[in-house]
């Protein structure tokens, strides 16, 4: 292996290290300041001024770009919002759900996106940044509503369960609701982030120095590692929506959860 290696570097390929493609500053006086800092300000200010330019013109009869704003509203508003909180409550939680909906969509895609190519939710820190606003809106909303002592019972203490079982059930319930929630929340994407940027990063770079710094069959199987890649990009383009479908819908369920009379 290590003569592998030898051998690898005295070709003149050099792997790419994790400062090369996330972690170094842009400025040695604001070492929090990297690439996925800068992605998530750029995502801010796409997102906002796209919707800006959709909805300045309000007209009656809407144009194409009004009309695909409203859409991308509606689809959030109706299809996530009121068909999972439902119509009394959903309302106050549609800026909420549409914001983060496409905010992680965006920033999901900057992993397939030229000269981009890294997805900012594959570094763990935002996910969890997310999930941590999700666990206070929902748990907030359903104390509010239900008082902290009725709330806890409702989230741990299902209706129907014979007595006996409560001692088992109860614990089950709380580590449920209040523990791996937010766990499974972050690190379902997250890891689905990591591993299909990973997955894209390995076939790419292999069909890099197979194609440059080999020769006869070895150009061959650079060609199928490159094609894999491509093939892998369009799979994760998938995914990447897909995730913040599910972000979305399961904060949307969770405070569905929390203002429910029983659990």
């Amino acid at each position: 292996m290590t003569t592998s290696l030898a051998a690898l570097g005295a070709e003149g390929f050099q792997p790419p290290e994790p400062n090369d493609f996330v972690f170094a500053p842009y400025f040695d006086s604001l070492p929090w300041f990297t690439r996925p800092t800068l992605q998530l300000l750029l995502s801010v200010g796409v997102i906002a001024g796209l919707f800006y330019l959709t909805a300045k013109p309000r007209a009656m009869v809407p144009g194409k770009l009004q009309f695909a704003g409203e859409s991308a509203y509606a689809f959030v508003r109706n299809g996530i919002a009121r068909d999972i909180i439902g119509a009394r409550d959903f309302k106050r939680f549609v800026p909420w759900l549409f914001a983060l909906f496409y905010f992680l969509i965006l920033n999901n895609l900057y992993g397939i996106i030229p000269y981009i190519q890294f997805p900012t939710m594959s570094v763990v820190a935002f996910p969890y940044v997310l999930t941590a606003i999700s666990y206070i809106v929902f748990n907030v909303v359903g104390i509010a509503r239900h008082g902290f002592l009725r709330y806890v019972k409702i989230m741990t203490v299902p209706s129907g369960v014979p007595f006996w079982l409560l001692p088992i059930i109860v614990p089950i319930e709380f580590m449920s609701n209040f523990l791996v929630r937010p766990i499974t929340l972050s690190l379902r994407l997250f890891a689905n982030m990591f591993a299909g940027h990973l997955l894209i990063l390995v076939f790419a770079l292999g069909a890099e120095y197979l194609l440059i710094e080999s020769a006869g069959l070895l150009k061959v199987a650079g060609v199928a590692s490159l094609a894999l890649a491509l093939v892998f990009t369009f799979f994760e383009a998938l995914v990447q929506v897909l995730q913040a479908y599910i972000f979305t819908l399961l904060s949307a369920l969770y405070v569905a959860g929390s203002l429910t009379e029983e659990h």
